[in-house]
């Protein structure tokens, strides 16, 4: 029997038996029945056999760390159950059920009940006993086709098992159809490049590697990943590890890994982004596919405070926005690569490889990925390939031991295209790909050659110099009636009409008595002078603007009454306090921005920037910021200049760019032809429908 027919014929009994629990559970339900059933089964069919061993170990009891030891050995496992039920025997009283199927799930080694434990199952054995269904349940996976001993159901088997039951019952309920759930064809892509380079080293009799998924749902990736090396090394061993949030999929994922004979507590339950549970591990290989598009609003306070550490934490290149967290598993993927050499392949959306300008929290993250030369290739995978979603997708390769011919270089590979229609879709899934198309794709990567469907880049040409194009502030001086009106307007806002009165107790407290005199007199000297300022201003009222301010100022500054101000106060200073004083109250000011007029200069003599004419380039970052200014700027505003304390260096993919091909529109005869053809067709269906004639 061929493994998908046998998964699929598995995962068929299952979601029948689920047909017994209508009336008692609604479908969103279904899976807190019938996941820990299958689980638990799972263990029944693999204990079998050594049943009796167990239990004449048992008689010499169980509690010591000890005989724990014992009874593995008789179960042939690391797990065991010192019942003396089995799942069929639990079926030969069925007026005591309930109790006897409790007393059945507590014979298990403590490692089973505290994965069962996860389900919170007990509530369920309760709930169907009291609706009468429990003894039908348990009865329907006593069937032939309810086998599941490994002779029966292999390890990969039973892992697809799973994870198809889990799709099921969240598509059948609305819930995030899938999204513990990766294509196989998907995991097997990213296997077969993962290994790819490393075929002399996976197959040395002694090879022992270790392997790690930050969100490893049901264990899929893992499995498919071991199941990999073993065809390819029956005597190599890689050690799984993994963490998952879910408890259901988390209580799977380590049923199926102790099961295997493998470590189980390896697999860890948690949120990998708040509580990392392999803090101080290295792995060689990393493989993921991590939610995309969720918002981590409630591992802000953990994820930020691990931040401030720098790379002494996950998140030292930067955090993304809080509603997507992809790339803080990237972060955490890169992480856990050893020093000495790892490969990571994850799966992201679109969004990492152009969101967030330069600077940004997600730009930085590229940049540390790229600027280190960790990326070695970015593969488009076809769209409607994912049960949950149909956009695009993608998949990260990385490594931190690239070969000689890819270093500093990123290869794309387009594999959009590549696939085969699916007979029947699953949820969003219409389209798969194929083995041979397996081999294709991991053929492209491998030959490392620019085609139709691969570009290969230099790092840099990915990278960009975000930089400030400034323009000088230009401006022109209009003294007129209104002008002068509204100066006074803001001089009597200002109190400069006014008497010092109670500024003189403000002075008292603000510069000490001792100074106090001296303080009061600079102010008085100053409004005095400002009074008087009208008076200067209407000896050079004129219709049109000044254009050129230096004339204005060699006249004010030189007027007669200049001589009479307590305190010389200069032109330049009075625009400045008018240019300053934003109440839109004063009506119009003395200088108003006009591109034409007199460039504006600080106090030092430095250009101000007008911020209304200020702009921003992207200037590749292989190309000198002069030599783009000259091309693409100056020509057009000889006048500007490059803020150079402003630029930023920022990096992004654009996929899709590298890949567009331009298709001409079609030609005006082509286009007239089908609007007459149309038109005639039109004609001839409104004829029928109010003449009754057929055309």
């Amino acid at each position: 029997m061929s493994l998908a027919i046998n998964v699929k014929e598995k995962a068929d009994l299952i979601w029948a038996i689920a047909d017994k629990l209508t009336g008692v559970y609604k479908p969103h339900e279904y899976g807190d029945v019938i996941l820990p059933l299958t689980v638990i089964r799972r263990f029944d069919c693999v204990l079998e056999k050594t049943k009796q061993k167990v239990l004449d170990a048992a008689k010499n009891g169980t509690d010591s760390p000890f005989m724990e030891k014992v009874l593995c050995a008789a179960s042939g496992y690391s797990f065991y159950n010192t019942s003396r039920y089995t799942w069929t025997t639990l079926l030969d009283d069925p007026d005591n059920i309930r109790s006897n199927f409790k007393q059945y799930l507590n014979g298990f080694s403590k490692n089973v009940r505290k994965i069962i434990e996860k389900f919170n199952f007990e509530v369920q054995i309760d709930r169907m006993a009291e609706k009468e269904i429990l003894f039908i349940v348990l009865q329907e996976f006593t069937k032939e086709k309810g086998d599941f001993h490994p002779d029966k159901v292999s390890d990969i088997e039973m892992g697809y098992v799973f994870e198809e039951i889990v799709r099921k019952f969240s598509e059948s309920s609305n819930e995030d159809a899938g999204q513990h759930y990766t294509p196989r064809e998907v995991i097997r892509l990213m296997v077969n490049i993962l290994f790819m380079d490393d075929t002399e080293i996976l197959t040395r009799p002694d090879a022992v590697k270790t392997i790690y998924d930050p969100a490893c749902g049901t264990g899929g990736m893992l499995s498919v990943a071991s199941e990999y090396l073993k065809k390819l090394n029956a005597d190599a061993e890689l050690i799984p590890f993994g963490q998952e949030i879910n408890d259901q999929t988390f209580a799977i994922c380590q049923a199926d890994t102790l099961i295997k004979g493998e470590d189980a507590s390896n697999i860890k339950v948690g949120n990998t982004l708040s509580d990392d549970q392999f803090k101080n591990l290295k792995f060689d290989y990393i493989l993921s596919n991590p939610p995309f598009g969720r918002e981590w609003k409630n591992e802000k306070i953990a994820v930020m405070k691990e931040s401030e550490e720098g790379y002494a934490g996950r998140f030292g290149a930067g955090v993304p926005a809080v509603g997507d967290s992809q790339m803080l598993f990237l972060e955490t993927a890169i992480s856990k690569m050893k020093p000495e050499g790892s490969r990571l392949a994850i799966i992201h959306n679109g969004s990492p490889l152009f969101t967030g300008d330069a600077g940004s929290g997600p730009s930085e993250i590229r940049r540390f990925i790229l600027e280190h030369d960790l990326l070695e290739a970015i593969i488009a995978l076809p769209n409607d390939i994912f049960y949950n979603t149909g956009i695009a997708t993608y998949i990260w390769v990385l490594s931190n031991r690239k070969a000689p011919w890819r270093r500093n270089k990123v290869q794309l590979i387009n594999a959009n295209g590549i696939y085969t229609k699916m007979r029947k879709s699953l949820g969003s899934k219409r389209v798969e790909i194929s083995p041979e198309q397996i081999d294709e794709i991991t053929r492209i990567y491998g030959d490392f050659k620019e085609t139709d469907l691969c570009r290969i880049f230099d790092t840099a040409d990915l990278g960009y110099q975000k930089i400030t194009v400034e323009r000088p502030l230009r401006y022109v001086t209009e003294i007129t009636e209104e002008t002068i009106s509204a100066m006074k307007a803001r001089f009597k806002e200002d109190h400069v009409y006014e008497d010092l009165g109670s500024e003189m107790e403000l002075l008292k407290y603000s510069v000490g008595k001792d100074k106090t005199s001296k303080a009061i007199m600079k102010l008085q000297k100053e409004r005095e002078s400002l009074r008087r300022v009208p008076e200067i201003l209407k000896n050079l009222i004129r219709e049109e603007p000044y254009m050129d301010v230096a004339e204005v100022i060699e006249k004010f500054d030189k007027h007669p009454l200049q001589k009479k101000l307590a305190k010389k106060i200069t032109f330049r200073q009075l625009a400045n306090l008018d240019r300053k004083s934003g109440n839109p109250n004063y009506g119009e000011s003395l200088v108003r921005v006009d591109p034409k007029g007199t460039i504006y200069l600080d106090t030092k003599g430095n250009q101000v920037p007008d911020t209304d004419l200020r702009d921003t380039e992207n200037v590749p970052l292989k190309e000198f910021i002069g030599s783009y200014m000259k091309r693409e700027v100056l020509p057009f505003a000889p006048d500007a200049w490059v803020d150079h304390d402003k630029t930023v260096i920022g990096y992004e993919i654009p996929f899709t760019r590298y890949f567009y091909h331009y298709e001409p529109p079609r030609s005006l005869v082509e286009l007239e032809k089908e609007i007459r053809e149309l038109a005639e067709e039109l004609s001839g269906s409104l004829d029928e429908i109010f003449t009754g004639r057929q055309p």
